[in-house]
């Protein structure tokens, strides 16, 4: 039996949020999206149009690129060079090499390609095509020293560990030892045994971020098959595992069983006190590990609802009603003929609650979960995958009525040139001319199932009005905060814009 719910004081959410219907989705262009067998998704505006776009990885056929033509999606996989025909199991966007758009790195399961043993990393420089507006990416793998022959891939990352402003590039497996490639000037060195991230208990879902506040970005690692998760806390570019002492070793599944694992670990600030806090989607019960600072965290999965024992692939966090409080999806899996539920998770301040859509959860849907605003009228829809032959990748629009949707916010952190996206930063939103926090997130280092998006931080609103904003990148033992003050919400201002300041 599950343990009754018990509230929460949170002063943060004192303020009564408006009520609002419950969500309502419409799937958007389903004869498109009705293929079966996937199972990753990814975000991000390849092209430069300002529109997001959307990065579908098959088990065995072709991938496909959906390019977002102002909100009606059309596959140019092929034309762009991502047709890829092998099992793909990760994906992540990133600008590697800092010119201003996304590049792809692809993760494929091994032994299948039809030529021999072949790289199970892709990576993907998304160039012009000369004389239009087109783009298409290369194959600079090997240039790149990215080759890796073997390994069933799981988390990428792109981020800077070492905060000299180019991104690095993180990536989990399965069945051998966790590698990190340092960005030496467009090539990459496996430095993972150097700075103590060799880890090779099997890895699935990773996610970055300054857990402690101390200026340098920490990582957590979601670990299957009975093994304890990790929490590696950064010293100075060397790596601790903390997760015991800190609270955070199995994010609220059985330890030490052998059945049980956590697959994607997120963050968000759950409870609106400004610390990002951790959620584990499991084998096993689900977990709610509070931020309680200084690197500590608190479970609290029975007491915010989430302890659902049954085995879970995705989390994804959203405040999908903006009432000014982040939300959940999880992504129930298929294993052993049984097909796990998703569920929605509306925050009501010192618990979730279900208000899953009969139409979401009727969809053969798990592993891949993903928001993002793709009509840009303000709110957060939803992108799912499914692995089974029969099930599909559906991508559905959020209904929130306009004067809702319009409440929102969408910031996008740059470095100080203006171009790649610095993950792992984070962005808090205060009402106007106060220190009253209404929303806080962090750029994506890993999320949805094994994939990276390179989008705006959306932050929902219970009210309108002015907001500023405050971004913090942790680097090189530095937290420096850039600020904007005065910004008005709603999509017709589209994404705001903040360049960190040079190290």
């Amino acid at each position: 039996m599950r343990a009754a719910l018990v509230p929460i004081a949170v002063a943060a959410f004192t303020l009564a949020a408006p009520q609002t219907a419950p969500p309502r989705f419409e799937p958007v262009q389903p004869e498109l999206f009705a293929a079966g067998g996937t199972f990753v998704n990814a975000w991000a505006d390849y092209d430069l149009d300002g529109a997001p776009d959307l990065f579908v990885g098959f088990n065995g056929t072709a991938n496909r690129l959906y390019r977002n033509d102002a909100g009606a999606f059309v596959d140019v996989a092929d034309a762009a060079g991502l047709a890829d025909a092998r099992a793909t199991r990760a994906a992540a966007w990133g600008d590697m090499d800092a010119d201003g758009d996304p590049d792809l790195l692809v993760g494929f399961t091994p032994g299948n390609a039809a030529a021999g043993p072949t790289s199970v990393l892709r990576l993907y420089r998304n160039d012009p095509v000369p004389g239009g507006k087109a783009r298409r990416f290369t194959d600079v793998t090997t240039a790149a020293g990215l080759e890796v022959l073997a390994g069933a891939v799981r988390q990428p990352a792109w981020i800077d560990v070492d905060g000299d402003d180019d991104l690095d590039l993180f990536v989990a497996f399965r069945d051998r030892a966790n590698v990190l490639f340092r960005n030496d000037g467009g090539r990459f060195v496996n430095i993972a045994q150097d700075v103590g991230l060799a880890d090779s208990r099997r890895s699935v879902g990773a996610l970055w971020f300054d857990m402690d506040e101390d200026g340098d970005l920490d990582l957590y690692v979601a670990n299957m098959d009975g093994d304890a998760n990790a929490l590696f806390r950064n010293d100075g570019g060397k790596f601790v595992d903390v997760a015991e002492a800190a609270g955070a070793a199995w994010a609220g599944r059985t330890p030490k069983d052998a059945t049980n694992g956590t697959v994607r670990p997120c963050a968000a600030d759950v409870d609106a006190d400004g610390r990002f806090d951790l959620f584990g989607a499991n084998y096993g019960r689900n977990g709610l590990l509070r931020n309680a600072g200084g690197g500590r965290f608190e479970d609290l999965s029975a007491a915010w609802g989430v302890d659902i024992d049954a085995r879970y692939d995705t989390c994804a966090f959203a405040d999908v009603d903006h009432d000014g409080r982040v939300d959940l999806y999880v992504n129930g899996t298929v294993t052993g003929g049984v097909q796990y539920r998703d569920y929605l998770l509306l925050n009501r301040g010192a618990r979730f609650s279900d208000a899953t859509p009969g139409n979401v959860q009727a969809l053969a849907a798990d592993h891949g979960a993903s928001w993002a605003d793709f009509d840009r009228d303000g709110d957060l829809d939803l992108a799912l995958t499914g692995a089974q032959p029969a099930g599909m990748h559906s991508l559905l629009r959020n209904m929130l009525p306009p004067a809702e949707a319009g409440r929102s916010v969408r910031v996008r952190v740059l470095d100080a040139q203006g171009r790649a996206t610095r993950a792992g930063a984070e962005v808090r939103v205060y009402a106007a001319g106060t220190r009253r926090l209404v929303g806080a997130g962090l750029v994506d280092s890993g999320s949805g199932y094994d994939a990276q998006n390179d989008l705006p931080v959306h932050i929902g609103l219970a009210a309108a009005g002015a907001v500023d904003i405050e971004v913090i990148f942790p680097r090189a033992g530095r937290r420096d905060a850039t600020r904007l003050t005065g910004v008005r919400p709603g999509p017709a201002s589209g994404a705001v814009s903040v360049r960190l300041s040079p190290r």
